[in-house]
């Protein structure tokens, strides 16, 4: 009899617990199901990786601060993924880099992706290449990525994300987008008229930087060609913001985070600093139905940096 008791209460005691269990359990799911049931997409950028290039050990860390973020959605590296020349020796170095990233990537063009010769000149300088070289390297970076073409676009939330690259195989200037990839803008951009838009190009928009070096501002250094760039975003209100890179502008700039950010009074050009250096940032878009909030994150120390956080508004319908 003693041993029935016992038999009957160590019973309910074990359905107790594995009620207490399975509460548990329904608890730690909806927590769970409540802080994926996020109110953003979260974007993170980084800027001119050059690689290899210098401090690889910083990199490798930024990356694995990147994989560290549950809430990081996309991750957008804004051109010069390779050092120099875009040998194939630094897109198979880019590749195996890339792959350790555990969200998904954006790539687009920038200059030392594509535009010049593998071989240097006798004094050691860089060559642009000849249309067939260019075209090669495009061929290589969409190969080496995954891509169909080196501009695209995509849906994030209630916002339009339009990849650029330069990619003209004549031009002498660095960041010149031809005028096939402008044709195609025209029309995405106009199938999207009421759509908040957001722009991804290697370069600035000309005069949305201080002239604090010799080329900031120059030719070789905004985004082009420059007036027909204009005059597609003043036709289209919806854009209002532009991501770039190539300037190398750190976050310790005066006009990395300016009034001067602004361009024609419409879109917000944020700048992205390189990460071939010392001191590693990036910035972090978090795209809200009504707003698009801008962090920007020191990997070095490992710190927000909260006096350069922004708030940009989409223009109202």
């Amino acid at each position: 009899m003693v041993k029935i008791k016992t038999f009957y209460k160590n019973y309910l005691l074990l359905i107790s617990l594995l009620l207490l269990m399975s509460v548990f359990a329904i608890h730690l799911s909806f927590a769970k199901a409540l802080a994926s049931d996020k109110e953003y997409q979260r974007i993170v950028i980084i800027g001119d990786p050059h690689l290899p290039g210098e401090n690889i050990t910083g990199k490798e860390n930024l990356v694995k601060d990147i994989n560290s973020w549950s809430d990081v959605d996309v991750v957008v590296a804004i051109g010069d993924i390779c050092e120099d020349t875009g040998s194939r020796d630094e897109y198979s170095y880019a590749k195996q880099f890339f792959s350790k990233v555990v969200k998904p990537v954006s790539f687009i063009v920038g200059n030392h992706d594509y535009i010049y010769a593998d071989l240097k000149s006798s004094r050691g300088k860089r060559i642009k290449g000849s249309p067939g070289t260019r075209e090669a390297a495009l061929q290589l970076f969409k190969q080496t990525f995954g891509l169909p073409s080196v501009y695209y676009s995509k849906k994030v939330g209630k916002y339009l994300l339009v990849f650029l690259s330069p990619d003209d195989l004549q031009s002498n200037y660095l960041t010149m987008i031809s005028d096939t990839q402008l044709s195609w803008l025209q029309k995405e951009l106009s199938g999207n008229r009421e759509v908040p838009t957001i722009i991804f190009f290697h370069a600035p928009l000309k005069g949305t930087l201080q002239d604090y070096n010799e080329n900031v501002n120059k030719e070789n250094f905004i985004a082009q060609p420059y007036e027909k760039i204009r005059d597609i975003i003043m036709a289209n209100q919806q854009i209002f913001m532009w991501i770039s890179g190539h300037t190398h502008t750190p976050a310790t700039n005066k006009s990395f985070s300016s009034p001067i950010n602004i361009y024609e009074n419409q879109v917000t050009n944020i700048h992205n600093p390189d990460i071939n250096r010392k001191t590693l940032w990036t910035n972090s878009l978090y795209l809200y139905p009504d707003k698009t909030v801008v962090k920007t994150y020191n990997h070095t120390k490992g710190a927000w940096l909260t006096g350069l956080e922004r708030v940009v508004i989409p223009r109202q319908k």
